[in-house]
């Protein structure tokens, strides 16, 4: 399954109302890190096709950023049934995301 792009326009349909759960990836183009991640995310997206798996920049969604806390990037949040299940910070290995997938 492809990473989907989230914004503040798609976040409830796409997160909040998800049949699956949905990790997504806070990040931003200026950060290291989060270019290291970038391919693990997209690797993710195709290991694991019972979740869905999208990508959330920080300069531009400030405000879901906020909400939920993201005070470092990138961090991995597990959304189920609309609800945060694990909040992971840093760069995360395809090992470790499947742990936080559980």
């Amino acid at each position: 399954m492809a990473v989907l792009e989230i914004t503040a326009e798609n976040f409830e349909e796409e997160v909040l109302n998800s049949k699956v759960p949905v990790l997504v990836d806070f990040w931003a183009t200026w950060c290291g890190p989060c270019q290291m991640q970038g391919p693990v995310i997209e690797q993710a997206a195709e290991e694991f096709p019972q979740i869905k798996v999208g990508k959330l920049n920080v300069d531009e969604q400030g405000g879901l950023s906020q909400k939920y806390g993201v005070m470092s990037i990138p961090t991995l949040i597990l959304f189920r049934e609309g609800q945060v299940a694990q909040k992971a910070v840093g760069f995360h290995s395809l090992e470790e995301i499947a742990k936080l997938l559980g």
